[in-house]
């Protein structure tokens, strides 16, 4: 009301930031006092507690005064209390301190809960008080609760080791989610676990128990105690490190390497496999001693030395002991950046290392552009957290532990006989999935396909929104499917929509890291997986998930097969205007990404974009803690940015109508509004005719 203020007199920001525009009254203005209301559907406010007390857990906006609330429903609670906790590592768990006459077990008060709040706000952990600690003024002093170290409880009951086999594995979950405790009864997808996770849980569990778990058999058997018990009845299968290979003049090559080097020499393929990235640097930053970090770093990793060539007819690798490198510094204006981090961008020979450069652009004293640029022959997605994270250590003052491998004597290892024999064993899965004839997707495009591939790109973002998010995480627990396998089937739908098709075969890259050994190493490790799926419309999609969710696990079990070689035995058409068996690729990066800490340095993505589009169509979704973004990579020579947007539009609209209803028959699942004015229009003029 006008009798209330016109603002702060000493600070202008916080006037702005708590006075702000009356959206009921024009002109006038409305003060946000932080407390916090939601409307029923009567039209009645029901207080929920301060915007103070919102916090954000794996990209959920939390009040933990309404978890409170819940927590008071419960006849025998007479306090409670709900704070953040968050690990070591930076996970970020929700803990409960309650006072009653007695301890309840957690899962009584987790079925409770669960009943009135959705699953990412029922606390990981309860903790029974006597009393709750107050202020001088009566309020709940949440400082002054106790550190619950001594007395976490998971939301499941919490059932203990009970052999060595189950001490060992809980050991290995601790190390793998970054959590203090687990009971053997827990759930590894519910703590956080998910495909990356599982894999790097299954190379453990080989390495320090001697079997050879798949990641099928960490979907099926998701406990402790199930995993222990399949271990158990399982044949010993050795763990055996990878070792040094010889010194030798030159190096076999893998089978990634061997495709990336193919792809390379290609007819417009020079910078279409360039991995170049750029990171904002807030801070007055040390030129000479980052280049000194860079060289430290080209030193310990082998493949930053490493060059390629033709060898007795056959690609191979060298390593050079000395290369030279330094930073490239460049002046421009902030309006400059952009184009400056595009001119970097340069194709590399393959013959000549290092195969990275970096360069430092300066908009201002303090604020810099750091740019690096490598081909992908030599590193992937997972090597360039490796980087980072060695990066900011060495910069810092740190040594990072040595290595007891480099990339060329995994390349060695995957050729011997041993290796040899079990990518064999997986030849026949391909093969299977791959008989009889082979479909070529037909998606309408704008123009005509040019007779030679050609990769000039473009690309269109667009945001999951926040509901579909949620409803994608609640999805993920009733249907045991991960994240990727929800969000590859309504791609295929989609895909299935457009082509009119129901037999639609999909791309997607595998990181390739099964052995232990080569987790800390830098390389190029990614297989491509071809993914084939019926999404015919007589199945209900949650039939149909269960399908894609069972072709992926096998697939993973499958996954060391080298896509080059699945290429040369289905003897496929030469055809110079498409790649061999796939035109779209889908990915889904939720890579747990190293955050740069310079000493006092900010450092923050530069965004800006590589037109380059390596396959038709590409989608791929970025899952962070806030935010699901995706990303349409297309080719601008058969597709106009309408289409694409058309295309996100629709991807939407079907994400939405599988997360409505789950048991929907696939031939239901309409599309946006605007496609289907497109359809019925066509429709009309075919009837026409």
């Amino acid at each position: 009301g006008p009798g209330v203020a016109r603002g702060y007199w000493n600070r202008p920001d916080l006037t702005a930031e708590k006075f702000v525009e009356n959206p009921y009254v024009p002109g006038a203005k409305m003060y946000k006092s932080g407390d916090l209301a939601k409307r029923l559907k009567d039209g009645n406010l029901v207080y929920i507690g301060r915007v103070d007390e919102q916090v954000k857990i794996r990209g959920y906006r939390i009040e933990l005064g309404e978890i409170e609330a819940a927590m008071h429903n419960a006849e025998a609670v007479q306090k409670a209390a709900v704070t953040v906790k968050e690990e070591e590592d930076g996970l970020k768990q929700l803990c409960a301190y309650y006072v009653s006459d007695k301890p309840i077990a957690a899962a009584q008060l987790r079925e409770q809960l669960s009943s009135e709040l959705p699953d990412y706000m029922v606390p990981s952990y309860f903790v029974h008080l006597e009393h709750m600690p107050l202020t001088s003024n009566g309020k709940i002093n949440r400082k002054a609760l106790p550190a619950p170290e001594a007395s976490l409880q998971l939301t499941a009951e919490y059932v203990p080791p009970g052999n060595e086999t189950e001490s060992k594995l809980t050991d290995l979950w601790k190390e793998v989610l970054g959590i203090s405790h687990a009971g053997i009864k827990h759930n590894f997808f519910d703590l956080g676990g998910n495909s990356i996770r599982a894999a790097a849980l299954a190379a453990r569990i080989h390495k320090e128990l001697d079997v050879n778990l798949s990641l099928k058999d960490i979907f099926k058997f998701p406990t402790i105690e199930q995993l222990a018990d399949k271990a158990l009845h399982m044949d010993k299968n050795r763990y055996v490190p990878i070792p040094a290979a010889k010194e030798m003049p030159y190096y076999p090559v893998s089978s990634a390497q061997r495709r990336m080097y193919l792809l390379s020499h290609t007819e417009g393929g020079e910078l279409t496999y360039n991995m170049t990235g750029a990171m904002n640097v807030e801070g007055t930053i040390d030129p000479e001693r980052l280049n000194a970090a860079f060289r430290k770093l080209i030193a310990r990793h082998e493949a930053l030395r490493t060059s390629f060539d033709l060898y007795e007819g056959e690609p191979a690798q060298r390593i050079h002991q000395n290369v030279d490198f330094t930073i490239e510094r460049i002046q421009a204006s902030e309006e400059e950046a952009e184009d400056r981090v595009l001119d970097f961008i340069k194709a590399f020979d393959l013959a000549k290392p290092p195969l990275m450069r970096a360069g430092l652009i300066e908009i201002e004293p303090a604020r810099h552009v750091l740019v690096v640029d490598m081909h992908h022959i030599i590193s992937d997605g997972v090597s360039v957290n490796i980087l980072m994270k060695d990066l900011t250590r060495i910069y810092e003052g740190n040594e990072p532990d040595p290595l007891s491998i480099q990339y060329k004597d995994f390349a060695v290892w995957q050729q011997s006989d041993i290796q040899k024999r079990n990518i064999k064993s997986q030849e026949a899965y391909w093969l299977d999935q791959f008989h009889g004839d082979i479909p070529v997707l037909d998606m309408p495009a704008d123009y005509e396909r040019p007779a030679i591939r050609d990769y000039e790109g473009e690309s269109f973002e667009f945001l999951i929104p926040e509901h579909l998010k949620q409803r994608l995480s609640q999805m993920e627990e009733d249907t045991g499917a991960t994240l990727y396998m929800i969000l590859l089937a309504a791609y295929t739908i989609l895909l299935s929509k457009y082509s009119g098709q129901e037999d639609i075969i999909v791309g997607t890259p595998s990181a390739g890291r099964t052995h232990l050994d080569v987790e800390p190493v830098v390389g190029m490790f990614v297989n491509t997986l071809v993914i084939r799926n019926h999404p015919a419309g007589r199945k209900t999609f949650d039939a149909y998930l269960n399908e894609v969710k069972e072709n992926m696990l096998n697939a993973y079990k499958n996954q060391d097969y080298p896509l080059e070689e699945l290429i040369q035995h289905l003897h496929l058409p030469k055809d110079s205007s498409r790649n061999p068996l796939f035109d779209t690729m889908f990915v889904l990066q939720n890579l747990d990404h190293a955050e740069l800490t310079f000493d006092s340095l900010q450092l923050k993505p530069y965004p800006f974009h590589h037109p380059v589009a390596k396959f038709d169509l590409t989608l791929s979704i970025q899952a962070d803690r806030d935010n699901y973004h995706g990303l349409f990579e297309y080719s601008k020579k058969l597709f106009k940015k309408s289409r694409i947007e058309v295309l996100s539009n629709d991807y939407l609209h079907i994400l939405s109508a599988i997360l409505e209803q789950p048991s929907i028959l696939i031939e239901h699942i309409g599309l946006s509004g605007s496609n289907e004015e497109e359809e019925n229009a066509l429709d009309s003029i075919q009837l026409n005719f």
